[in-house]
């Protein structure tokens, strides 16, 4: 293993202030965007962007880094875009501005593929579960720190204050960063051709398809529409701070776990289906939740399954790939999962807008048990596949 000194230590903490950055205002941004006039809709369309920016960039991004065989400038360019996102938001004056710096602040979010796959090659190849599993840790308690001092601000100095937090949080991290370490692969792919040929490869697209279901779980409900509901349940701007951050705790502590622990317990393929049952049981859970207390629970409860799955599966998307080919395969993995952080909101949103909320997470938790049953059919494919369809590709070029 390499690299277990000032450097992950370094990394480790522009990650932190990299996710903190990016969700110091999220507890508050569906409720702010709610009170400047927004429908249900548009509000699902606001948290929805994020997502839909990262669907169309992380792709032409990761092909790009493996043809330059560079991660550093990503990493630098997404603290660039969260300050940038977080002043415009600040400065927004009505839900068409908070939509386009909150699409802005999904292009700088997918540079996430640039940090795990510069993270991972700090450590031997085998060891990317793990590595990716504590680098997701840390993402997540950047988003703790983050919703938890956003709702303290808000609630001391209104609710635009955490979006000037979330950038000055940037612009700490965006400091640190010039002195991070670049470890570049010593192969270079044939070509951008070569490179999207990994995406034909069916493991990859299947890991990647759960990875939308999880996102559309979670996105619907803690990061879209459970904030929403803490509201109606007369929910303070500081309690929907603590909402996230009760709900981003547990993911700390399973993601660091899932790729060495868990998944040496019970399996790969049980651990992801596990943590989709809980996220169901999250999501059902909502409409039945009448104190802000309960929400707190179930919410809590659901960050601990999103952590046991999303690590995992990220990991399981790299583990078997070529070094020069990472930037890719994560690439695709990351822009499928996006889709489901844009589609997420905007299911709750239209459905809540037609029948109810209540219909709205009821679908989310039907999406998350389908996932948990197709997820030990799909995850006994051997993940060589990807490795298989890399050599295949190299010897017919």
């Amino acid at each position: 293993m390499r690299g277990r000194g000032k450097h992950t230590i370094l990394f480790g903490l522009v990650t932190t202030l990299y996710w903190f950055s990016y969700y110091a205002y999220v507890p508050i941004l569906s409720p702010y965007a709610k009170s400047m006039g927004a429908s249900y809709k548009m509000v699902g369309l606001i948290a929805g962007s994020y997502g839909f920016a990262q669907m169309a960039v992380r792709l032409p991004m990761g092909v790009l880094s493996d043809t330059l065989r560079r991660r550093k400038a990503f990493v630098v360019a997404g603290l660039v875009l969260a300050v940038v996102s977080g002043l415009g938001l600040f400065a927004s004056s009505d839900p068409f501005w908070l939509l386009v710096f909150r699409f802005l602040s999904g292009v700088g979010a997918a540079a996430w593929l640039a940090f795990t796959v510069l993270y991972a090659s700090y450590f031997d190849p085998a060891e990317a579960p793990k590595a990716i599993g504590i680098l997701n840790s840390l993402n997540f308690v950047g988003q703790m720190c983050g919703t938890f001092l956003g709702g303290i601000v808000a609630a001391a100095s209104g609710q635009r204050t955490p979006f000037l937090l979330g950038a000055v949080g940037g612009a700490i991290g965006l400091a640190m960063s010039l002195a991070t370490l670049e470890v570049r692969p010593t192969s270079k792919p044939r070509s951008a051709k070569d490179l999207l040929k990994v995406g034909a490869d069916r493991h990859l697209l299947s890991v990647s398809g759960l990875g939308i279901a999880v996102q559309i779980v979670a996105y619907g409900t803690v990061y879209g529409f459970a904030p929403v509901a803490a509201k109606d349940l007369g929910a303070t701007d500081f309690q929907l701070g603590i909402l996230t951050t009760i709900a981003t705790v547990p993911m700390a502590v399973s993601s660091a776990l899932s790729g060495s622990w868990f998944a040496k317990k019970l399996g790969e393929a049980f651990t992801v289906s596990f943590g989709f049952a809980i996220l169901a049981f999250s999501a059902i859970a909502v409409p039945f939740a009448h104190s802000v207390e309960s929400l707190y629970i179930s919410q809590g409860i659901g960050g601990f399954g999103r952590g046991l799955v999303l690590p995992l599966l990220m990991g399981i998307s790299i583990k078997d790939v070529a070094a020069e080919k990472r930037g890719t395969a994560m690439g695709i993995f990351q822009a499928m999962y996006a889709f489901g952080m844009f589609i997420g909101p905007m299911i709750v949103g239209l459905i809540a807008d037609t029948v109810g909320l209540t219909q709205g997470f009821w679908t989310l938790g039907l999406i998350g048990l389908v996932s948990a049953a197709a997820t030990l059919g799909l995850l006994r494919v051997a993940p060589a596949a990807v490795k298989r369809a890399a050599s295949s590709a190299s010897s017919a070029s």
